[in-house]
């Protein structure tokens, strides 16, 4: 096989896991603790808005009703080419496929006091549109700029090595 063909392979794996949507601020927000990749049960009009990038994850969040893993508050657009009566809702709760017992486990971690499920990101996985899902403790303000001075310490040392 020659060079070219490794190239185009790995591209095309590249583009079969991309991400599709990420939620930057519920890193700031929640110290994540664990997380958790599971599949999105999904109309077809969100598949086609999802792969356009007109998902929202910042206001989202999870919850165990009945059993069940649920996403609320993710906002998927209406899909531009369809019709209003194919069209979904934007803001409808959504089912989130995961074993049982990641769900017991979940449940019960969720248990303690201060700790939420909420989406990190949307990515492919080959044809697959999956979220992970982090359990999250919430930062407090002066957790917050603890984290950002790190995280500029970080930089400056990088940069520093960088440069010798």
């Amino acid at each position: 096989m020659a060079k070219g063909g490794k190239k185009a392979a790995a591209a095309a794996r590249a583009a079969a896991n991309r991400l599709l949507a990420d939620n930057r601020q519920a890193r700031h927000q929640y110290e994540i603790l664990e997380t958790l990749e599971t599949g999105i049960e999904l109309v077809g009009t969100e598949v086609k808005s999802i792969r356009a990038g007109k998902a929202n994850l910042r206001d989202g969040f999870c919850l165990i009703r009945n059993g069940e893993l649920q996403l609320m508050n993710v906002h998927i657009s209406p899909h531009s080419h369809a019709g209003s009566y194919f069209n979904h809702d934007p803001l409808r709760t959504r089912k989130l496929l995961a074993h049982r017992r990641e769900i017991d486990k979940l449940r019960g971690q969720l248990d303690q006091k201060g700790l939420a499920l909420i989406p990190l990101n949307l990515h492919l996985k080959g044809s697959w549109i999956k979220i992970t899902i982090g359990l999250g403790k919430g930062r407090k303000l002066h957790d917050k700029r603890a984290a950002e001075k790190e995280k500029q310490v970080r930089k400056e040392v990088k940069a520093a090595i960088a440069r010798y």
